[in-house]
């Protein structure tokens, strides 16, 4: 009977007792929604990135829903931001009514393309969605010239990118300060740290941190941290049209053990990129990863593009046949169906654009990054012996 072969997993959480008896506190003390242990996360997440305001959500999604509303987008607006990245970026802004405009990628960081914003601005477009992918940072002052010289407010999706890190005037500073206007990021356990699930918020404004409290809790005017704890009835009030994007306690209280692992994660992940690249270095048409010399990745995901012999979906089998998961190169949203040629726009006029359901023109390089890129396993306790499992299958089908 043959031995069966372990799986190595694309991506594994980093959690443990610490994070088990964090979960207890809220469970024994009987408040388990959006209470004390939500606001000491907010806090401590903050300071983390250095903001001045957090606000802790449901999920990035939500995030990105709130902050694209806070901003002002509305029906019938456009946002300029990338195909090239999880559904849910563009999702929210259809949320809103409005229309996502897509931009091409930077082949070398898979990153929104500053040089092709410009030519997509229109007097329909209310904000820039950016998104850090895969953790690594996109070239933020580039997007803010632009976006300042036409007065548009630019969003981070950094729902990839806590302990992502950008040069900024000299200095290395967190993604999430935020360098735009506000940022979202993402607990789920793709992510580097997890809640389970959950999002985070951080803007420099407080009006809109404001907002963003209000419309988490279903636009009620008394949060239930003031009316519980208040010595005469308070009756709560709904002026506004809110959502249920509320945190948990439990879910916080873990999040702030997660926070604490924070920077050995990181650690761990750029020793593990960095031998990624030294090992993969010299197979022939495989190209690794760039990390601009003013960006420092968390190295959320180690994404390769693979030789052009090699085919992606059988490279994929054949690794997952031994044993080790994979994942294609992110997802491109105009190509899903979803995405009618009537729900996105690529800038140019529909009456004069020839792109087809799930082919454009203008986004090829997204395109081939969605063809013919992979994603590689990179977790916290991925061990040598592992690694180079990895690496050993990847050289061989490169090779044949």
């Amino acid at each position: 009977m043959s031995e069966k072969i372990q799986t190595i997993p694309i991506a594994k959480p980093w959690m443990g007792e610490a994070e088990a008896e964090a979960a207890k506190r809220p469970i024994l003390a009987g408040w388990v929604t959006q209470g004390p242990e939500v606001a000491a996360f907010e806090q401590e997440f903050a300071a983390y990135v250095g903001a001045k305001y957090a606000c802790a959500v449901s999920n990035c999604t939500t995030a990105l829903h709130l902050a694209l509303l806070a901003v002002g987008v509305q029906t019938g607006d456009e946002v300029i931001t990338v195909s090239h990245s999880y559904i849910a970026t563009a999702n929210s802004i259809r949320y809103c009514g409005a229309i996502p405009v897509f931009v091409d990628i930077e082949p070398q960081t898979y990153n929104i393309n500053p040089m092709l914003i410009e030519d997509v601005i229109s007097d329909r477009t209310r904000a820039i969605l950016v998104v850090h992918q895969i953790g690594m940072p996109c070239d933020l002052k580039a997007i803010l010239e632009i976006a300042h010289r036409y007065n548009l407010p630019v969003i981070e999706d950094a729902a990839c990118a806590i302990g992502s890190e950008i040069l900024w005037d000299g200095q290395w500073e967190k993604i999430g300060k935020p360098h735009g206007d506000i940022a979202c990021f993402s607990f789920h356990p793709r992510k580097i740290i997890s809640t389970g699930d959950g999002g985070m918020l951080t803007a420099k404004n407080p009006e809109w941190d404001k907002q963003f409290r209000l419309w988490r809790q279903h636009g009620m005017s008394v949060p239930d941290t003031v009316r519980h704890g208040a010595k005469q009835v308070i009756f709560e009030s709904y002026p506004m049209l809110g959502y249920n994007y509320r945190m948990t306690d439990i879910q916080a209280a873990v999040g702030r053990e997660q926070l604490k692992r924070l920077p050995e994660i990181i650690e761990r992940r750029r020793y593990l990129a960095q031998r990624y690249q030294e090992k993969l270095g010299d197979v022939p048409g495989l190209k690794l990863p760039t990390e601009p010399t003013w960006a420092k990745s968390n190295w959320q995901s180690f994404c390769v593009r693979l030789p052009e012999k090699c085919d992606q979906v059988q490279v994929m089998q054949a690794m997952l046949d031994t044993g080790i998961s994979t994942r294609r190169g992110i997802m491109c949203a105009h190509r899903e169906p979803a995405y009618s040629i009537e729900a996105w726009s690529c800038g140019i006029a529909q009456d004069t654009c020839d792109c087809q359901p799930g082919k454009c023109q203008r986004l090829t390089e997204s395109e081939q990054a969605q063809e013919r890129a992979i994603i590689l396993p990179l977790f916290h306790d991925m061990t040598q012996q592992q690694q180079d499992r990895v690496v050993e299958v990847l050289k061989e089908l490169c090779q044949v």
